[in-house]
């Protein structure tokens, strides 16, 4: 085992660039490409929104148990939820009684269920799926709320895009280095450091799957 190379590169960096190829194909998907590129109608992006509910429900109820952590603790900060916000984009998107009728593939249960399982029994993979979700929301889910305001017309930074407004980071690059700090300051061993970038590769696979049946969802024809 390579435990010095693990020691000595930043364990930001060992996430990142470990996961790399996953997060790729997850950018890469068909149906994101499809949504991104103007092919798919606003339904389809309503329903990936309820998708991010689901995913988001599991991380954001499991964080109040979590604060205290010594591991996952100082990674749940407030000006990162995005559940009120989901959820007042889902009202936009679907009306008020939203809830009634918003359901998860299976795909996304089965994503929502492995974050809710490490927020109960694992605070090291917590922080995996922590880092996947919020990290790529503040950097390229901007990209996707560029889109969605440019091809469904929602207003700049309103309705249908407050998941993608951070409004109370003012400055995400600071944040972001302030993220990686913590991630390189992890009191774990190298071990389970692996075992997070094992966790984190799995994250974005679940991620691809809700993608994936997504995809089959809202299938172009050729």
């Amino acid at each position: 085992m390579n435990s010095s190379s693990t020691s000595s590169t930043p364990f930001s960096t060992l996430i990142r660039t470990a996961s790399h190829e996953q997060h790729v194909e997850a950018e890469t998907s068909t149906f994101m490409s499809d949504l991104l590129g103007g092919r798919l109608g606003v339904d389809a992006y309503a329903r990936y929104t309820e998708q991010l509910w689901f995913v988001y429900e599991a991380l954001e109820s499991g964080a109040r148990e979590l604060s205290s952590d010594p591991v996952a603790g100082p990674f749940i900060q407030p000006e990162l939820m995005r559940l009120a916000s989901l959820e007042r984009d889902l009202a936009h998107l679907r009306g008020a009684g939203w809830r009634d009728g918003v359901t998860a593939l299976p795909a996304t249960r089965e994503y929502a269920a492995r974050v809710a399982e490490c927020a109960r029994t694992w605070p090291g993979g917590y922080v995996a799926h922590h880092y996947t979700r919020y990290l790529g929301d503040l950097s390229g889910g901007q990209i996707i709320r560029d889109k969605a305001e440019k091809t469904w017309g929602f207003a700049r930074k309103g309705d249908g895009v407050r998941f993608y407004v951070f409004e109370d980071i003012g400055n995400p690059a600071a944040f972001k280095r302030g993220y990686r700090e913590l991630l390189d300051g992890l009191p774990v061993d190298d071990l389970e450091k692996q075992r997070i970038v094992a966790e984190c590769k799995r994250a974005f696979a679940l991620n691809s799957g809700v993608f994936g049946g997504l995809g089959e969802e809202f299938r172009i024809s050729a």
